[in-house]
This record gives C-alpha cells, sequence and structure tokens, in this order.
C-alpha cells in the first residue's frame, strides 16, 4: 500500500505542469541544501574545539542555548516547512485504509530537510565529545532526547499549521525571552539549562521527550483520523457571505477595480491575512542589527530594505498566484496587463509607505538609522517591486485561498524559494553600500542605493512594458499551471 503511495506522489510530481520549473527550483534548492550541510558539519566538528578555546564548557555552553534553538526550528518551519499533501479526497472512495493514509502522510515528514539537517550537527557534536572522553552512554541519551525534540517540532508544525494566532504567540514568546535576556532584565536559560544538561547527567531523563514524541505522534494521528471525512474536516467551511463597494476608489478607472479586488482578497481570505501579520514582525527586524556593535555596518541597509520591504517580500513574492483561482476567467476579459500589474505595484507602494512611517520607533537609534530605512523603502519603491513583479511572470504555484482548514491542507503563506527569489534584491544594495564605506563615506553608500531606487522610478514606464510582455509570454503556461490542483 505505501509503494502505491510513492507510485501516486510521482506520477503526480512528473506530470504537473510546473515540473520543468519545479526541477530548476529543486536544483537550486538543492545547491544551498549542500552548501549548508557542509557548513552544519563543519560546525558540529569544530563546536567543541571553539568553545573550548573560549574557556567555556561545550555541552552545558550547547545545553544554554538549545531553548532559542528549538524555539527558532519552530519558527522556520512555521514559516517555511511545508507540509505533505495527498490528493486524499480520491482515496477515500477508494480501499485504502484511513489509518494507511495518515501515517504515510505523517511519515513523509520524517524525510524533511528541516528534520535531519539537524543530525549533521549534533552527530559530528557527539562523536567529537566521545573521542574527547565523554561517558558514551550519557551522550547518546542526549541525542535521543535532542532528536526527540527536533520531531517534536516537527509534528507541533503539522498542528499549528491550522492555527495562526498560535503561530504569532510563539514568535511573540521567542522575540520575548530574546530582548530580556539582550537587554539583561530575565534569563531563561537558567531554568532550561538543567534540564537539557539532565539528559546526560540524570539516568532516564531521556525518557521524558521520548514520551512526548510518542504522545504528540498519536495526538495528530489521531486529529487527522478523525477529520478525514469528505463532509467533516475536508469539506470547505461556509461563510455569510458581505460585502463592500469601496466605491471611493472608482474615481481611479481601471487601477480602481484592481485595487478594490486585492483589498477585498486581503481582508477575506485568512491566508492573505496572514501577509499582513508577517509584515508586521518585519517591522521589528531592525532590533537584530541596529545598536548591534558586533553586526558589520554593512547590514544596516540589509535591515532597512527588510524593515520597510516587509509586504514587498510576503505578499509581492506570490503575484498573481494570489489570483489563480480565478486567473482564467480574467484573462478571458479585456483586462489590460499594464492595469493589472500598476494595480499591485501601487498596493506595495502604499504598504511600504505606511511600513516606514510606523518604524519611524527607530529614531530612538538616531536620525542615521531612521534615514537608512527611508532610503530602504526608496530602494524598494524603485527596483524590489519591480523584480518582484518580473518574478511573478514565472510564478506557477497556485493558491487555495478557500484552505484555511481541512486535513493536511497546505497553508504556507512563506516558503523556500520565496526566500530564495529574495536573494538577488538584497545583495545590489549591500554592493551599493559597501561600495559607499568603501570609500569611506556612509552617506555616500545611502546616496547610491536611493539612486538606484530613484533611477528605478523614473523609468518605471520602460520597465512595465517589459514586465508586461514577458506576462504576455508567460500567459498560457500560467494558465495551464493554474489548472494543476496538486
Amino acid at each position: 500500500m505505501i509503494k502505491k503511495f510513492i507510485y501516486l506522489e510521482w506520477k503526480a510530481f512528473s506530470r504537473s505542469a510546473s515540473f520543468g520549473a519545479s526541477m530548476a527550483m529543486k536544483v537550486l534548492i538543492g545547491f544551498f541544501m549542500v552548501y549548508f550541510s557542509i557548513i552544519f558539519i563543519g560546525a558540529g566538528v569544530g563546536a567543541f574545539y571553539f568553545l573550548k578555546k573560549m574557556n567555556l564548557e561545550p555541552l552545558v555552553t550547547i545545553n544554554k542555548f538549545l531553548i532559542y534553538y528549538f524555539l527558532f526550528d519552530l519558527v522556520i518551519r512555521l514559516l517555511m516547512q511545508a507540509i505533505p499533501v495527498l490528493n486524499i479526497k480520491p482515496l477515500l472512495i477508494l480501499p485504502f485504509k484511513k489509518p494507511t493514509i495518515v501515517h504515510f502522510s505523517l511519515g513523509k515528514t520524517a524525510l524533511s530537510f528541516f528534520n535531519w539537517v539537524h543530525g549533521l550537527f549534533f552527530i559530528p557534536f557527539s562523536i567529537v565529545l566521545i573521542l574527547e572522553g565523554y561517558d558514551v552512554v550519557g551522550i547518546v541519551f542526549w541525542l535521543i532526547a535532542v532528536f526527540s525534540l527536533i520531531y517534536i517540532n516537527n509534528f507541533l508544525n503539522i498542528i499549528l499549521s491550522n492555527i495562526d494566532k498560535l503561530f504569532v504567540v510563539f514568535v511573540g514568546i521567542a522575540l520575548a525571552f530574546a530582548a530580556a535576556q539582550y537587554y539583561k532584565l530575565f534569563d531563561i536559560t537558567v531554568f532550561t539549562t538543567p534540564f537539557f544538561q539532565g539528559f546526560y547527567d540524570i539516568e532516564g531523563l531521556f525518557l521524558i521527550p521520548v514520551l512526548g514524541l510518542v504522545g504528540l505522534y498519536l495526538f495528530t494521528f489521531k486529529y487527522f483520523k478523525s477529520n478525514l471525512f469528505l463532509d467533516a474536516g475536508l469539506s470547505k467551511k461556509e461563510d455569510i457571505a458581505t460585502t463592500e463597494n469601496l466605491s471611493w476608489l472608482n474615481q481611479f478607472g481601471t487601477l480602481g477595480t484592481f485595487l478594490k479586488n486585492d483589498i477585498k482578497l486581503i481582508k477575506r481570505n485568512k491566508r492573505s491575512k496572514t501577509t499582513i501579520i508577517m509584515s508586521f514582525f518585519f517591522l521589528f527586524y531592525g532590533l537584530i542589527f541596529f545598536g548591534n556593535s558586533h553586526q558589520p555596518v554593512v547590514m544596516h541597509i540589509f535591515a532597512g530594505i527588510f524593515v520597510s520591504g516587509g509586504f514587498l517580500f510576503v505578499f509581492g513574492q506570490f503575484v498573481p498566484s494570489w489570483d489563480s483561482s480565478y486567473y482564467q476567467l480574467m484573462m478571458t476579459q479585456n483586462i489590460p496587463y499594464r492595469g493589472y500589474i500598476t494595480a499591485k505595484w501601487w498596493l506595495i507602494v502604499i504598504a511600504t509607505f505606511v511600513s516606514t512611517i510606523i518604524a519611524s520607533f527607530y529614531l530612538f537609534y538616531g536620525w542615521e538609522i531612521y534615514l537608512t530605512i527611508v532610503v530602504g523603502a526608496i530602494y524598494n519603491i524603485g527596483v524590489n517591486s519591480h523584480l518582484v513583479l518580473l518574478g511573478g511572470a514565472f510564478t506557477k504555484t497556485p493558491i487555495d485561498l478557500s484552505s484555511a482548514g481541512g486535513a493536511f491542507g497546505d497553508k504556507k503563506a512563506f516558503n523556500v524559494n520565496t526566500m530564495l527569489l529574495s536573494l538577488p534584491k538584497i545583495l545590489l544594495p549591500l554592493a551599493l553600500y559597501g561600495l559607499g564605506l568603501y570609500l569611506g563615506d556612509k552617506t555616500l553608500g545611502l546616496i547610491l542605493v536611493a539612486g538606484a531606487g530613484v533611477l528605478g522610478f523614473i523609468f518605471k514606464d520602460k520597465v512595465f512594458s517589459l514586465i508586461e510582455k514577458r506576462y504576455k509570454i508567460e500567459k498560457y503556461s500560467t494558465i495551464s499551471a493554474y489548472k494543476q490542483k496538486n
């Protein structure tokens, strides 16, 4: 039975209209996986000797920061780790047992990169500990406990993917603990370090996370098995429909029509609302870099771009996928691509402007810091907004706005592809700002970055013509890809 599921998964992947694009992206992702795997292995081997050189006890030091490690891992999973999805509805009318379907879907997560990559650090680190004279049995029990906690995060991600409010709570808790320790108000590691160290020192304590993992797996299994019905967990939720005229946008003609559609889309769908939440958290990204003397000065512009560009990165990356459910209908109408693209651009510009105004609390760090955020906003409006819209022409991944509930639904508003496509948008401003710093003048670096943004705004019409042309070229392949349901 499991062999049959694997066969069906391969057919669904290889027959997808976006198979070629997926393969190209998977090759790129594979490169980064290899790159980070090498880094993790090197860190696992070198961590012991590096900490020893700093006169720190390696195992205790690692245990001290495990709480933040696992919190960060959970947040990254909630943002980026896609939940394996089976085409479940057709399987329910076939002679497949429900426990087999659920076990297979949950079992797929065990092979996720987000799980085994941790072993590339902890296993080499554990081997070094044993070679350096640590108790073998104690290290093995500690390693089992650590991997149990990693897989607890894996199943927590599956459960919490349906509850966005809890996601916000987890992010808030992680930021609160980090800020409290950074400003020396409260150190949670005082309480967590003895617990993690106990996995090595206290015989049998490792069974706590092991039993916790077993219990969480059983809970997750029963939860999805109980919702594996066409008229229950897999059915679409129905709400009372409400209408909004937003008639004040009519004065903008076709542009106003598109803006009204986007505003309604954001307000009425859970997944698009998540973009607003994510944009809000981007505002605090600068706290990591500003006022931190340990960070290179060149990273200030990196923070400035992210602080003002949260909406651009989390919403703009999925243009036109937000409209994938009715994209075919749109293409049958006499709709100018220029108006469609311009509406998305104005939505990004307005969100960037609002984010920059809200980020004025960074004036606490001084005018120079806030000016960096303003320059980042100018670059986002003049350059990154164009790059995002151009990248949208190649976006072949449909978004199901109605998938707010149901077993094994993929509700991620942020994924690995989004992060990879964001890299070119960051490298150019870093290079320009770094050039200014190299010449010995921060102001020159800011002028270079802002100048690039202004040039992008000046040549907006020409750039939009290129983007419009590309959308027309990709029109039918995009329609074909959006017809795919898996």
